[in-house]
């Protein structure tokens, strides 16, 4: 499908999500307000995203060390990820298989975005250590951040139906990471009917999925038939083509807890047998 016709469909799709953001205003309690709209950001991405990933609504990121997450609007996990869940569909995901989160926001402003970038900066910090070994295979990277990660590091998206100006926003963002590590930072933000804030490499002057040290923010304003889903389609095919996880380890999860008693052991066969033949003359 060329850009000519997939920047029309997803126009509509803009419009569509548009009217369900309005109904959802009908809501009176802001709890389902807010889950409504976060469904609707869920949905679009679900279609856009390549097929190994799953977007997850509802859940809660766990290491091995017994850490949690603070709660996160869409979490983007391994679709190989187990199925641990709670009373009403609550999922409960190891952090390993998790590739990155979305932060959905009714109206970004200053505030909001910095309690958006510091659930992103704390869940990039938790540890992914729970992998089994694979003998034989080629160990495989990912440079982000301005670093080498023996795993996928956690993205962290930030997704919202309307904003203060853009400029406005990508100030309060600049002032967020001064003096930060390229580490904690978001990946991306992304404001329907207004545009899009991006990094951009420093060295080759590209636009990159994640920051690098040094990187230069841009502001990338919306074409206003075509809003920002094409653009948003195209980044998440970019950034989570690659994604990948190593062999999911469970037993650290365990911890302590005991999964039962030796009560008794019989002999190896093998050697009965041999002690048999042994005894013959």
């Amino acid at each position: 499908m060329t850009q000519e016709k997939l920047g029309p469909i997803l126009s509509s799709v803009a419009k569509r999500m548009r009217a369900d953001f309005e109904q959802s205003r009908n809501f009176n309690h802001n709890g389902e307000a807010g889950t409504s709209r976060e469904l609707i950001i869920r949905d679009f991405l679900a279609g856009y995203l390549p097929s190994h990933v799953e977007a997850v609504h509802n859940a809660e990121i766990v290491t091995a060390s017994g850490e949690v997450s603070p709660q996160s609007d869409i979490v983007l996990v391994d679709r190989g990820a187990p199925s641990f869940t709670t009373l009403g569909g609550y999922r409960i995901i190891p952090n390993e298989c998790v590739y990155g989160v979305v932060e959905v926001k009714t109206k970004l402003d200053g505030n909001e975005l910095v309690d958006a970038c510091n659930k992103i900066s704390k869940l990039r910090k938790l540890p992914k250590d729970s992998y089994r070994p694979t003998p034989g295979l080629v160990p495989r990277y990912t440079s982000a951040y301005g670093k080498v990660h023996e795993f996928f590091p956690t993205s962290g998206i930030i997704v919202a139906f309307d904003s203060l100006r853009l400029e406005t926003i990508g100030n309060h963002l600049v002032r967020w990471c001064s003096g930060r590590d390229p580490v904690e930072w978001p990946d991306s933000v992304w404001v329907l009917g207004k545009g899009q804030l991006q990094w951009q490499n420093p060295a080759n002057h590209y636009i990159e999925r994640s920051p690098e040290p040094g990187a230069s923010l841009l502001q990338i304003d919306a074409i206003p038939e075509q809003d920002i889903l094409l653009a948003l389609a195209l980044h998440l095919n970019v950034h989570f083509s690659d994604a990948w996880m190593k062999p999911l380890d469970l037993i650290p999860y365990s911890g302590a807890t005991r999964l039962g008693e030796i009560s008794r052991r019989w002999p190896s066969p093998g050697t009965r047998r041999q002690a048999k033949a042994l005894e013959q003359p």
